[in-house]
């Protein structure tokens, strides 16, 4: 029997949610220290109950004080014990969560950026940025707030229930039923109220957080038209909108927690009927002592009445484990329609980055005559595109050589940039120093050919922080700040930098305190310190004035370093004098 494109749908994402879930579990080894401790620490609970009971119930029989000492002993340790065992527990499970969590946002980001030039254009940017912010720390309640609870209750309530068989079956089997009907009915509710808000919650923060984002990134232009008011009513509305998810679920789990009491209670008055004509002729307590075959002594009763409230303490982790799971599965699934969806045929996917040596450049230098770069009949398309965004390009570009690429806006200037760096995936002949690019990992790529973007990203950090990791993921790490400084040097900074404090000068929130110009002499900074044998050069004269993008231009070009191929994108004319190839594109 076939079956429907909404079934293999469904089936496709949970095989997608259990992928992103994967990356969120620790191994088995570390997450065993976790779990002991918490049955150890559950346990306690329950033995501390139980035999706090017998030992009160017993020392009214007056025995002697050595028929006490292994009691007193034991309520002493179970007490001290339980305190310790839940902080270890805590301890080992935090540390392989968070320890995970590490791993799971750098796997995270590595799924999205091959997505980033055209694979993520349908979801707003606060949805990304909740989904690998907020979601992916979400995931790391699977381990901690699902998995492990469910585990841990399911065996220490099990044990209880043993201990309690071997005192009366008839008041295990009542235990039993209670935990059955009782927290099955509390499952049920929490479902039912609130089971669609749990899967919600990630949702609507990521509203809120959309909403906040284009307050802070829109400020001016809101201003500008009049629109803050109603930006201000959808913050409002995104905020109404998450506190009536929360309170939902804070009134399920206040409910629930009423009825699994309800139950408790239930259960040690069903243990006391059953079990009260196990005590002796008429009814009557017998004493430890006096206890015959068949018969209960008073302290084992008493026991066995007040155990079921502390299984019920432990059981309440079910309900809230199983919420959790909810919300944890919605995250896996916002997570996982970012990041594990199957690639357009038009963007490259991430290789193994891992065999790519730090230092590598390319795959080989056999060939030191050929040209550092090289295409032919060389186009690509965006996602989604039915046509080529460029018409096929041909050239090759040897280490000190300038290719100039021109043309009108929408002629696919960008786009070939994209391709050439591996974001887009490309038709024709590409080959590096000879290598067909096919066959070198899209990082490694990414390492020989770097690019300026026509608006570089700047941290919201200090200058040195800004330049540093370029040289770090470039594997140039030698000459501490005299390198930045000589970099910046290059680039007709470094009196500016001077002036500013430094290094340590702030460039603000996306480079605000910056102009367009030194942005872009910024980002070739850090082309200059990640040593790229190919600089691309993408309209790096954008919207800065014409009688100062001539000198930015030529200022450009003089700091590339003589042993470079560049290749410079723009739509303006080029200063006189620059020895270059040209291409027109459109």
């Amino acid at each position: 029997m076939s079956r429907g494109p909404m079934e293999l749908a469904s089936k496709d994402d949970a095989a997608f949610e259990r992928t992103v879930l994967a990356r969120a579990m620790p191994s088995r080894r570390r997450r065993a220290p976790g779990v002991l401790l918490g049955v150890l620490a559950d346990a306690s609970v329950v033995g501390l109950l139980g035999l706090s009971m017998w030992l009160i119930v017993r020392a009214g029989e007056q025995p002697p004080i050595l028929h006490l000492t292994f009691a007193i002993v034991g309520v002493r340790a179970l007490a001290i014990g339980r305190a310790a065992f839940r902080y270890g527990e805590r301890l080992a499970s935090h540390n392989a969560a968070l320890a995970q969590l590490a791993t799971l946002r750098s796997r995270t980001f590595a799924a999205l950026v091959p997505r980033v030039p055209g694979a993520l254009e349908s979801h707003r940017r606060g949805e990304v940025l909740a989904a690998f912010v907020d979601d992916v720390d979400q995931l790391q309640d699977e381990p901690l707030r699902v998995r492990q609870p469910l585990l841990v209750s399911g065996i220490v309530t099990s044990l209880s229930i043993v201990l309690v068989a071997l005192i009366s079956v008839p008041a295990a089997l009542v235990l039993l039923g209670a935990l059955v009907l009782g927290g099955g009915s509390a499952i049920w509710l929490a479902t039912r109220i609130s089971g669609d808000d749990d899967r919600a919650l990630s949702a609507a923060r990521a509203r809120l957080v959309d909403a906040l984002l284009e307050r802070f990134a829109a400020a001016d232009v809101l201003a500008a038209f009049g629109a803050l008011p109603r930006q201000r009513e959808r913050i409002a509305d995104a905020e109404r909108r998450l506190a009536r998810v929360q309170l939902r679920r804070a009134r399920a789990a206040g409910l629930t927690g009423a009825l699994l009491g309800l139950a408790a209670g239930a259960a040690s008055l069903g243990a006391l009927l059953v079990m009260l004509p196990a005590l002796g002729v008429g009814g009557a307590v017998v004493s430890a002592s006096g206890a015959a075959a068949g018969e209960l002594s008073a302290p084992l009763f008493a026991a066995a009445v007040v155990v079921p409230a502390a299984v019920f303490e432990i059981f309440a982790q079910v309900p809230t484990a199983l919420a959790a799971r909810r919300t944890v599965r919605a995250s896996a699934g916002r997570v996982a329609e970012l990041t594990e969806r199957p690639l357009p045929p038009e963007i490259v996917g991430a290789g193994d980055a891992e065999a790519i040596p730090a230092t590598s450049r390319t795959s080989s230098v056999a060939d030191p005559a050929a040209p550092l770069i090289e295409v032919s009949d060389f186009t690509a398309r965006h996602p989604g595109a039915e046509q080529d965004a460029i018409a096929p390009v041909s050239f090759a570009l040897s280490a000190g050589e300038t290719l100039v690429i021109t043309g009108p806006s929408g002629a696919g200037k960008s786009t070939l940039a994209l391709a050439l760096v591996r974001f887009l995936e490309y038709r024709g002949e590409y080959r590096l120093c000879g290598d067909d690019v096919r066959s070198l990992a899209p990082e490694a790529v990414r390492r020989v050919v770097g690019l300026c973007e026509q608006r570089p990203y700047l941290f919201n950090a200090d200058l040195r922080q800004n330049l540093q990791f370029a040289r770090d993921s470039g594997g140039n790490e030698e000459g501490g700040d005299a390198a930045l400084w000589s970099a910046l040097d290059r680039v007709g900074l470094a009196e500016w930098a001077a002036e500013r404090g430094g290094l340590d000068a702030k460039l603000g929130s996306d480079g605000a305190w910056v102009s367009g110009g030194q942005a872009q002499r910024i980002a070739l900074a850090r082309a200059i310190l990640a040593d790229f044998p190919v600089v691309v050069l993408d309209e790096p004269t954008a919207g800065v004035d014409r009688e100062l993008a001539d000198r930015l231009l030529t200022d450009l070009m003089g700091a590339v370093p003589d042993d470079r191929a560049v290749i410079l994108i723009t739509h303006t004319e080029v200063p006189k004098g620059l020895e270059r190839q040209e291409l027109r594109l459109g």
